[in-house]
This record gives structure tokens, C-alpha cells and sequence, in this order.
């Protein structure tokens, strides 16, 4: 029998929601707060406008776009370049990376216009399936080292394994992945979370889990807030990095559609996918909090366990805001071994990347024609191979360059096709 599918509007009981918006914020919790961890500020504030801006990306998306709003990794370069290499002006010139924030969620607002006025027509043409496939199979192959270092199937610096991380991770991947298979009514859609906790429990007795941490936490903790400071040379350095995280909010959107079964970039549209992306941006960088994007392990949640509800999504968005000012359970979660959550992230990651190859599956896209050959060919090589190309400060490199080529041989080869100068044997 299959398991049921909880679509996109759909409701859920109460008392079923709050595991499965626990779900949601266990997988994309320590990614989220590793951004502010390494720029040296409050991860509170970070949590609070996290659930915020997700909170207004669901409304300005009308309910329709199932998605989680997450620290943007996109931005660590530019904004270590902003801080300064002298950690002890780190707090000192964090508000002039704020500035830098805002005028990038001004961009996201920009294009968002300007897709609405024009449409999400083009789509088809720069990002046809042969490209598009690709693209959205790098997003999980990309973070796959991502997830075997946090599982500790490789080495440190010093050649040295952790066999009891291995261990942990082992267990927690085989209770997610047997789990999917094997559990019966709600723990059919709990999977990840039912991971979650036995791989925190068998951590305990091997030492992984910091309780001094707990107990140090305070039961209350009000989250910090910044002020912005706009300045033209921070603004500079910073913004480029938006093209990257459009580029990954574009894979993100069109890779959430095709596991739901909508088109997402029509209704309710690219533009206010994009609109709230950048209207949550914005608001985070005038209360001292990181650029957000759309999270690769909230999508393969909704892969694994078939839940797509934004009722479940707007959930984690709530418990995220209440996080903000609980110190100790926010402790709790944090305290969450990294073993535990490389386990977690090998099977997400990995259904992202299979959600690419079901893309070309379905789209039916015929190899035989070498124009689809070739695109696929060169996204996949230039997204994996680690090629990198610098605009200023901001790196492009893995996906976010792949969709920039693939973009652009996408525009080339359909308008070659449109003026009659390729052979009949090519297509799009």
C-alpha cells in the first residue's frame, strides 16, 4: 500500500504537526546556525528572523511554495572580506556587511519585478530539461563531501578517523533509510526525525553529546540585534554574491516543484518565490540577522517522507521564533552531534540529486539529439569538477556556475536553432 501523500494546502493535525515542523527545523538547524557561529554573532537573531522571513515567504507565496528559509552560505566570502582579517574588528564592521544585505534583498526584489512584468516564459529557454536536470542533481552531489565530513567517513587533518562518529552515523542513516521503508502510519513520515533521535541517543554513552553546554544555557535569552551601517565599498563587495543565491533559488523552486508535482516558478510564481527571498533578506540585514535562502535538507525532507504541507513548514517557521528566546532547548538542539546530522544529510542530499535524474526521466529528454547531450555534459562537468570563477570577491563555483553557464549555452543553442543554423539532428 502506498503511503499517503500530504500535499501542499493540505492541513495536519496538531499533535502530528509538531514532530513533523520539529522535523523540518532538526534538518536544517545546524547549517543555519553555523553562519552566524562563524561571523561571531548571536545565532538567536538568526533563528527569530529565519522563522520570520519564512513566515512571510509562505504568505507573499499565497500558501503555495513549500519552503524553508535558512542562513545563505553564498555570502561568507564577501562578508569575511567586509569584516576584516583582524578578528577584533569582526564586531566592529558587522553592521557593514547589514548594509551590504539589504542592498542584495533589494536585488532580489528587482528581479522579481522584473520576472512578473515579463513573465517566467523564459524558463523554458535558458533552462530547458537537459540543463535544468543537471542542475538540480548538483545540488545535492555538490553537498555530498558536506555530508560524509559531518558523518566522518573522511579523515581530519591528522589521517585520523572517529570510529565512533562513523558508528553514530551508520546507525542514524540506517534508521532513516529503513525507516522510509518499513514504518507504518505517522512513523512512516517521521523518518528523519525517529533518525534524529536514536542517532542522539546512541551518541550519549560514546561521549558525543556536551551537556555542560545545557546546562550552561540560560532558560531565557533575549536574541542580540544589530544595526546596519550603508556603506558604498561594503554594498560593493557584497552583492554579487545575489547572483549566486538566485541561481539556487531557481534550482531550489523548480526541484521542490517537480517533487510536489507543480510548477512552481507559474503558481505562485518565480517572482514571488523570489519577492520573498528578498523581502526576508532585507528585514534580516535591519535587525542584525544573515541573508536566508531556500534549503536543499528541507526539500529532501518533503522528498523522503511525501510531506509537502507549508502548514508544516509555517510550523518549524513558529518553533524557529520561540527557539530564538528559549536558551535551553535551543541548546538542546544545537548539542545534536555533527556524526548524527552527516547521517541525516547523506540520504537528503542523495534524493536531491536522484530528484534531478527523475527530472530527465520524466521530461523524456532524448540523448540522441546532441544539443541535449552537450548541455548535460558541460553542466555536470563544470558543476562538479571544482572550476571557479571570480567576480570581484565572490567565487562562482559547483552549481551556481554550472546554472550560469548552462544558462548561457541554453540562450546560445536555441537561438543558433531559431535562425536555421544547426543540423536537423539537434534539440532542445
Amino acid at each position: 500500500m502506498a503511503r499517503k501523500t500530504i500535499q501542499v494546502q493540505e492541513k495536519v493535525p496538531f499533535l502530528q504537526g509538531i514532530p513533523l515542523s520539529f522535523q523540518h527545523l532538526f534538518a536544517m538547524f545546524g547549517a543555519s546556525v553555523l553562519v552566524p557561529t562563524l561571523f561571531k554573532i548571536d545565532p538567536a537573531v538568526v533563528l527569530l528572523m529565519n522563522g520570520i522571513g519564512t513566515l512571510i515567504y509562505l504568505v507573499l507565496c499565497k500558501g503555495r511554495a513549500p519552503a524553508f528559509l535558512g542562513s545563505s552560505f553564498a555570502f561568507l566570502s564577501p562578508v569575511f572580506v567586509v569584516l576584516g582579517a583582524n578578528q577584533g574588528l569582526w564586531g566592529q564592521n558587522y553592521p557593514l556587511a547589514l548594509g551590504g544585505f539589504i542592498a542584495s534583498g533589494l536585488i532580489f526584489f528587482a528581479v522579481a519585478l522584473v520576472i512578473w512584468k515579463f513573465g517566467p516564459g523564459w524558463i523554458d529557454f535558458v533552462l530547458p530539461p537537459a540543463t535544468m536536470g543537471p542542475i538540480v542533481a548538483l545540488i545535492g552531489l555538490e553537498l555530498a563531501s558536506v555530508a560524509t565530513g559531518m558523518a566522518g567517513f573522511t579523515p581530519d587533518a591528522n589521517g585520523a578517523y572517529d570510529a565512533g562518529g562513523i558508528f553514530v552515523a551508520i546507525v542514524t542513516l540506517c534508521t532513516v533509510a529503513f525507516g522510509s521503508l518499513l514504518f507504518r502510519g505517522f512513523m512512516a513520515v517521521i523518518p528523519v526525525l525517529t533518525g534524529i533521535i536514536v542517532g542522539y541517543v546512541v551518541s550519549i554513552p560514546l561521549g558525543l553529546v556536551h551537556f555542560d553546554r545545557i546546562a550552561a544555557a540560560p532558560i531565557l535569552a533575549f536574541p542580540t540585534v544589530y544595526t546596519p551601517i550603508f556603506d558604498i565599498n561594503a554594498i560593493l563587495i557584497i552583492i554579487p554574491a545575489s547572483l549566486v543565491v538566485i541561481s539556487e533559488h531557481i534550482g531550489h523552486l523548480v526541484v521542490t516543484g517537480n517533487i510536489v508535482g507543480r510548477d512552481l516558478t507559474r503558481d505562485p510564481g518565480l517572482h514571488r518565490s523570489l519577492m520573498g527571498d528578498g523581502v526576508s533578506t532585507a528585514l534580516s540585514g535591519f535587525c542584525g540577522s544573515v541573508p536566508t535562502t531556500t534549503y536543499g535538507e528541507n526539500i529532501g525532507v518533503m522528498a523522503i517522507t511525501r510531506v509537502y504541507s507549508v502548514w508544516v513548514i509555517g510550523g518549524a517557521a513558529v518553533i524557529s521564533i520561540v527557539l530564538a528566546f528559549i536558551g535551553k532547548l535551543s541548546a538542546v538542539i544545537q548539542s545534536i552531534p555533527g556524526p548524527v546530522m552527516g547521517g541525516i544529510c547523506i540520504l537528503l542530499f542523495g534524493v536531491i540529486a536522484a530528484s534531478g535524474i527523475r527530472m530527465l526521466v520524466e521530461a523524456k529528454v532524448d540523448y540522441s539529439k546532441p544539443i541535449n547531450l552537450t548541455l548535460t555534459a558541460i553542466v555536470l562537468i563544470v558543476g562538479i569538477s571544482g572550476v571557479a570563477v571570480k567576480i570581484g570577491t565572490v567565487e562562482l563555483k559547483g552549481m551556481a556556475l554550472a546554472t550560469v553557464v548552462g544558462m548561457a549555452l541554453s540562450l546560445v543553442f536555441h537561438l543558433l536553432e531559431r535562425f536555421g543554423l544547426v543540423s536537423g539532428q539537434t534539440d532542445i
